[in-house]
């Protein structure tokens, strides 16, 4: 799987990702792209799209973009709280499919 980190997360979180190809939004050069912009461009590259932003889907009409979304629910954003998620997130990976928005929380 190709994963795309948001810019609202820490790019570390790709470490977790080992046996997939991970990217982040400012490793690509993506950083203050709008999401809609954002999102034309990943569904081009990238299978997962993975963001801690909870207002995405109500700002997007998601379905529309050949990409899967994850959007991590933890306490905050912050690396600790999100890896805790991680473990749910690997088991999901194999199963999502292209328009498909998954939450995950703990």
């Amino acid at each position: 799987m190709r994963i795309l980190i948001d810019e609202c997360l820490d790019w570390r979180l790709c470490r977790s990702f080992a046996e997939h190809e991970c990217s982040s939004v400012g490793k690509t050069g993506w950083n203050g792209l709008r999401n809609g912009e954002l999102l034309e461009k990943a569904q081009t590259y990238f299978d997962v799209f993975l963001t801690g932003d909870r207002n995405l889907t109500f700002q997007q009409q998601l379905s529309e973009f050949d990409i899967a979304i994850v959007v991590l629910q933890a306490e905050t954003i912050q690396l600790q709280q999100i890896l805790r998620l991680i473990p749910k997130v690997l088991t999901l990976l194999p199963t999502l499919k292209p328009g498909q928005v998954v939450y995950v929380s703990s």
